[in-house]
């Protein structure tokens, strides 16, 4: 009787059977090679990234803070991996999608992420940011965010606490980090909380990158604090990469339906952060890259911003 091979369990006549023993067993051989190889090209690549997460409570017990974690599987260098730490982080992690993240992996330069967002069903909890991300108004108790809605805002030293001694040990506890390459980055309010550690805590990180910061919180007084800014490190450059959409805000008979304090905001969104780059551009140990984007609104800037600052994190 003939060999068999067995397919699904039915017998079936092998036609192998009727070639000399040497030739039936190199055609075996090479099958079998070739299905290996079948097997192995379908095999999908690793990721080049894993996901990890905790979760923090403010001092005062009023907020929860939830942490994502995108790490690279690539061995770190030997001062360890560039990190981004990234306000807003609920939206922030959408934003970083399967393309983002693919486009950051085959640049060849591994970068860790940290998104620092609020424990919220929402993408933003507008109540705990406003706390978080604005700073204490000297004079004002407490400092109002927005009085009409008795929403507290002056939150930012007790909020960069929480960054200092719990998210960036914890951090660095699960991956090696090099803190020479670490950025931190936020949109709006979150850019408004960037430029404030770097005019208090310029030692925080070694890099910021504020998107469309909200300069008109408090009719500019993110400026006054940038006269009284605390010394860079002496030791390093400190960088900061400031963004700025280009939507414009047109004339006030083009805005009929917006009321004067929204238009006003937005007015000075537009002209203050070119005027903050001008200033900042002159301080010494800081280097300043300022970009535009012609035509985005400020709600686009969130990921209009976000390809730029990976690859100003990653550098």
């Amino acid at each position: 009787m003939p060999p068999l091979l067995l397919f699904d369990s039915v017998a079936i006549p092998s036609p192998l059977s009727s070639l000399p023993a040497w030739p039936r067993r190199s055609l075996l051989l090479a099958l079998a090679g070739a299905g290996l190889q079948a097997c192995t090209a379908a095999r999908p690549a690793p990721a080049p990234h894993r996901s990890e997460r905790f979760e923090l409570v403010s001092a005062d017990g009023q907020r929860r803070y939830r942490v994502q974690l995108v790490l690279p599987h690539a061995a770190p260098p030997a001062g360890g991996h560039p990190l981004l730490v990234m306000l807003d982080g609920n939206a922030a992690f959408a934003a970083l999608t399967d393309e983002v993240l693919a486009r950051q992996a085959a640049s060849g330069r591994p970068l860790a992420i940290a998104t620092l967002g609020h424990e919220s069903p929402q993408g933003l909890d507008v109540a705990a940011r406003a706390f978080d991300y604005t700073p204490p108004v000297p004079g004002e108790n407490p400092t109002w965010d927005d009085a009409s809605r008795q929403r507290t805002g002056g939150g930012a030293d007790l909020f960069l606490d929480l960054v200092a001694q719990q998210v960036l040990p914890e951090v660095h506890r699960r991956v090696r980090c090099d803190p020479a390459r670490s950025t931190l980055w936020g949109h709006s309010y979150g850019g408004l909380l960037a430029l404030y550690a770097l005019f208090t805590r310029p030692a925080l990180f070694a890099r910021y990158a504020a998107a469309d910061p909200s300069l008109w919180w408090h009719d500019g007084f993110m400026l006054s604090v940038q006269d009284r800014a605390r010394p860079l490190p002496a030791d390093r450059r400190t960088q900061l990469l400031l963004m700025a959409g280009g939507a414009g805000t047109a004339t006030r008979s083009q805005r009929p339906g917006m009321d004067d304090t929204a238009f006003n905001r937005r007015a000075m969104l537009s002209d203050a952060t070119p005027r903050l780059a001008e200033r900042l551009a002159l301080r010494a140990g800081l280097d300043l890259t300022f970009q535009t984007f012609p035509g985005v609104g400020h709600g686009a800037m969130r990921p209009a911003s976000i390809p730029p600052t990976l690859a100003f994190a990653a550098a």
